[in-house]
């Protein structure tokens, strides 16, 4: 049975997940990478959670992992009530996704730079 058994148009490319790992514990990757992107868009947590549909309980328990394990929090929260609340990245939350997104724009130029190599054995 061929791979195009299962799709009809296969596009080989090469994928890279990268993730920042503290013994078993991912502290950083593309999910919570794109928790603070959205976090940073619209100052809530909960509108962040909306845009990946995710439960804000879940969203909370990555933003309190983050925090506690980073030096500083990445995110400052505000209860909401009468007032809105809102969520904002720290400075130290700002720097980790430049940091990230420059990892991953390396990361992706080095696989682009040599994924035609690989790619090519699929082609034998």
């Amino acid at each position: 049975m061929s791979a195009s058994t299962f799709v009809e148009s296969p596009t080989a490319r090469v994928a890279l997940h990268v993730r920042v790992l503290l013994g078993a514990v991912t502290v950083l990757g593309p999910g919570k990478v794109e928790l603070l992107t959205h976090i940073r868009e619209t100052g809530s947590i909960s509108e962040a959670a909306r845009k990946m549909e995710m439960s804000y309980q879940r969203a909370w328990r990555h933003v309190k992992l983050m925090n506690e394990l980073f030096p500083e929090s990445l995110v400052i929260s505000t209860r909401g009530g009468a007032v809105r609340g809102g969520a904002s990245l720290t400075e130290l939350g700002g720097k980790v996704l430049t940091a990230y997104a420059e990892l991953r724009g390396e990361l992706d130029s080095t696989i682009k730079k040599h994924q035609k190599k690989l790619l090519k054995l699929l082609e034998a």
